[in-house]
């Protein structure tokens, strides 16, 4: 078991690190036309059932990554929307 929850660290953080660059940039940036507002909808409301699961399940490896995940990928989305209703996007 101590293998297996080992490389459900690891894939937890390398998937929810990967949102990191993306995050940065649309923070920094503002820019979000090249980006899917259905699919960061989409995302959001998935990470958002992998949480709940993880804490049903007592997962602390889904716990971590998706509350992380969740940090990086809500703002892209928040400010997607931003920018769709001021009519930047």
């Amino acid at each position: 078991m101590f293998i297996a929850e080992n490389i459900g660290f690891l894939a937890a953080l390398l998937t929810t690190f990967s949102f990191l660059p993306q995050a940065v940039l649309t923070l920094r940036t503002r820019k979000t036309d090249e980006i899917s507002l259905a699919m960061y909808l989409m995302l959001n409301l998935g990470i958002v059932c992998w949480l709940v699961y993880g804490l049903v399940q007592d997962d602390l490896a889904l716990i971590l990554a998706n509350s992380v995940t969740l940090l990086f990928s809500l703002p892209i989305f928040m400010i997607k929307c931003s920018n769709k209703m001021a009519g930047r996007d």
